[in-house]
């Protein structure tokens, strides 16, 4: 064996010792359930819902959070909405023979980015929990009495769920979601989780914290700052939601590119939290760091050192390296692989955040979506 193949071998142990150490670490644990002490509780609740051009599926979301097992008489509907469509019209005529919940319908005349329309949902909203979502998601009808019961324990002060259905059959999706769930699980048990989800979170008000206008990761960027507050974080599986997303290689990167720059960005601007805040800066965030931000350089440089390894080693059959990956992808992309359709799913993953990482060094975005037509169609 050449010294190319020595250090292809090399860095692929050295990529994944920190996996590794996770996985007996969660043989360890053998984390079940919620991480919180969860007693039922019914807090008045605000939802807010931040819409751009959702005219197609407002009012599935709507008839959605109206089937919630929930007093609506203790809820109110935040919209904060930036549409040239439909939208808002919708929103008032749905809501204009309706008592409860009460609609709190704040309009921007032009579309300043999510964070700032969230940032001032946060402020408008005036009840006890306040819960995000989004419109292209679907949520389970117990998902607030489960969020609340979770912020009745003292020590949380905020609590985020589990996709337990990828609208539109995404097998990539729900493979890498139920790999995330296992660690958002074992984060909680140990102290509290990073990721927040965009479908569904829920905060305590007086917990409640500006974000940056800039933030690519709004939700998450609220929880980590609650979590150096001194409160927990967590991730609970019996908070559930169903969100859209596809298995196509280049439609995924659309959909998942901009939520790694998010996570990337914010994890370097609260670095000084590594090591502080308990298990949350000694172990969930090196984890973090390791799996967004080192792992997709090295597993890179991995496959490069490989294919030059096979080349010096078997001349144009080492051509065989980058054509295997080649039909990982196209196979993997199809939902084709069945057993190691999750080992694609985490690939597809790192290959996100390895070009998340790029475009960070590269560029920049407005903190703007582009609406997915297709991903809205899976919803209806």
């Amino acid at each position: 064996m050449n010294l190319l193949a020595v250090a292809a071998v090399s860095l692929l142990f050295v990529t994944a010792v920190p996996y590794i150490c996770y996985l007996g670490l969660y043989a360890w644990i053998r984390p079940q359930g919620s991480p919180a002490d969860k007693e039922p509780a019914e807090p008045t609740v605000s939802i807010v819902l931040p819409t751009y051009n959702e005219a197609q599926i407002v009012e599935t979301k709507l008839d959605d959070l109206l089937e919630l097992d929930y007093p609506m008489e203790k809820v109110e509907l935040v919209v904060v909405d930036s549409s040239t469509d439909d939208t808002r019209e919708l929103i008032r005529n749905y809501f204009a023979d309706m008592d409860a919940p009460e609609l709190v319908l704040l309009e921007e005349d032009e579309r300043r980015g999510l964070a700032p329309a969230l940032n001032d949902a946060y402020e408008a909203a005036s009840n006890e929990m306040v819960v995000k979502t989004d419109c292209d998601s679907k949520l389970s009808p117990d998902v607030l009495r489960e969020a609340a019961a979770n912020l009745a324990d003292d020590d949380v002060a905020a609590v985020t769920g589990r996709n337990v259905e990828v609208l539109g059959g995404s097998e990539v999706e729900s493979g890498y979601r139920g790999v995330q769930s296992h660690i958002q699980q074992l984060e909680s048990h140990l102290d509290s989780t990073l990721i927040f989800h965009g479908p569904f979170s829920a905060f305590e008000n007086d917990a409640l914290l500006p974000i940056d206008p800039n933030s690519l990761a709004d939700d998450t960027e609220l929880a980590l700052k609650i979590r150096r507050q001194g409160d927990r974080v967590l991730f609970d599986p019996a908070v559930q939601y169903m969100e859209a997303s596809h298995s196509e290689f280049v439609k995924r990167r659309k959909q998942k590119d901009r939520r790694g720059m998010g996570l990337i960005r914010l994890l370097v601007q609260h670095r000084d939290a590594i090591g502080r805040y308990g298990k949350y800066g000694r172990v969930v965030l090196p984890f973090n760091w390791w799996f967004m931000i080192v792992s997709p350089w090295l597993l890179a440089v991995t496959i490069v050192i490989w294919t030059g390894a096979a080349l010096s080693l078997f001349g144009i059959g080492g051509l065989a390296v980058p054509v295997a990956i080649s039909v990982f992808v196209f196979l993997g992309q199809r939902d084709l692989l069945g057993p190691v359709q999750t080992l694609y799913s985490i690939f597809d993953t790192q290959v996100s955040l390895l070009r998340a990482s790029v475009e960070l060094l590269i560029g920049d975005s407005d903190g703007t979506w582009d609406v997915d037509s297709e991903l809205r169609e899976a919803f209806e």
